[in-house]
């Protein structure tokens, strides 16, 4: 090779390098890692959903559709925030002090009645 010619590291020469360098990887190297990425995402979907069926009532012990994971899990939040807002206005109707902490998630399903009166 001549001198003003450059070797990659992919030439199977790693002389080259310098200290702080690392070997560029080979297309089947970027292949397994991209295929390794993949299932490790596809796994922690799976552990969500499945993490899903065992805090969402009646969901635990069933086929798992996502679809339907989803929705009921939706339903089940939306079902306590309506519980929490009936709380909190009844303890605002007795004079009771209620933490604005406490409130802030009843914010959330007015945005979804809103959305849901548009539609």
């Amino acid at each position: 090779m001549a001198d003003n010619e450059s070797r990659s590291p992919q030439d199977g020469d790693s002389q080259d390098l310098g200290p702080d360098e690392k070997p560029r990887l080979t297309e089947e190297e970027k292949k397994q890692n991209h295929i390794a990425s993949e299932q490790k995402r596809r796994e922690a979907i799976r552990a969500g959903f499945d993490r899903l069926c065992e805090l969402v009532p009646g969901l635990e012990g069933q086929g798992r559709s996502e679809g339907h994971v989803l929705k009921a899990t939706v339903n089940y939040i939306r079902k306590e925030l309506v519980e929490r807002r009936e709380l909190v206005r009844a303890l605002d109707a007795r004079g009771e002090h209620v933490p604005q902490e406490m409130k802030d998630p009843i914010l959330i399903l007015e945005r979804l009645e809103e959305r849901d009166r548009q539609d």
